[in-house]
């Protein structure tokens, strides 16, 4: 088996064993965690958990909440089952086997009330230089960024969530592969610092949602000159604090 590290996530609340190279959980899956708005007695899907880094803090973050995990990799699906019972999660987390580039009926599950998801960043290898072989499927969409919102739109019921964290410079492509079938579209765009454009979004949509989009407050990580990340950050990372959708 490739080494592991052992890190610990929301202040020590989460333990994650997850691979010492490769794609490892960062800034990207905590905001994603706690961008996770479901409530008590809901069901929440992650397509393409890895090892478990956003799903398991959103389920520490949900305590009522039942999570299913679905990744295609076999070892980082391996990794996801054991972060899972090592967090003592197993009666309402889960980690199934299954690609976004099948249909979402092919799982044989439910819809579920709730969707999340980290894509891959890129879907032109032209797009990014020469990736570590251990990388390349968590930076790039074989199947393009088409097939991961389409698979989270079809892995909800009518009135569910979907919600994804994504590069900036994609969110005129995310809303147009959302459509018309989904609305109610909230999007918070994540600034490095005040005075820089902004890197990354969350895009939070209800399918069949009718209300008009809603540009949200960004989230501001640094301030120049200042600690690692601004205070209201540093909340998020220890799970005091959740990104709220208004």
């Amino acid at each position: 088996m490739d080494a592991t590290t052992e890190d610990r996530l929301l202040d020590g609340r989460v333990t994650l064993r997850q691979p010492a190279r490769g794609y490892r959980a960062g800034l990207d899956a905590a905001l994603l965690a706690a961008a996770c708005d479901a409530k008590a007695g809901e069901r929440v899907l992650e397509a393409g958990c890895g090892a478990g880094g956003a799903l398991l803090a959103a389920a520490v973050r949900r305590p009522e909440t039942r999570f299913t995990g679905v990744e295609r990799d076999p070892a980082a699906l391996r990794l996801a089952r054991e972060n899972i019972a090592l967090n003592g999660l197993g009666d309402r987390v889960e980690a199934a086997e299954g690609d976004v580039a099948v249909r979402f009926s092919g799982l044989g599950l439910e819809p579920f009330d709730a969707a999340f998801s980290n894509p891959p960043f890129f879907d032109d290898a032209g797009a990014l230089r020469g990736p570590a072989p251990e990388r390349r499927a968590a930076w790039m969409a074989d199947d393009g960024l088409a097939a991961w919102i389409g698979f989270l739109s079809k892995a909800v019921r009518e009135g569910g969530t979907i919600t994804l964290i994504h590069r900036a410079d994609r969110l005129a492509d995310i809303l147009a592969l959302l459509g018309d079938k989904s609305g109610s579209v909230q999007i918070r765009p994540i600034h490095p610092f005040a005075d820089e454009p902004a890197k990354r979004v969350i895009v939070r949509a209800v399918k069949t949602g009718k209300a008009p989009l809603k540009l949200l407050p960004p989230l501001v990580l640094h301030d120049r000159g200042g600690e690692k990340h601004r205070p209201e950050v540093e909340a998020i990372l220890r799970g005091e604090a959740a990104l709220p959708w208004g």
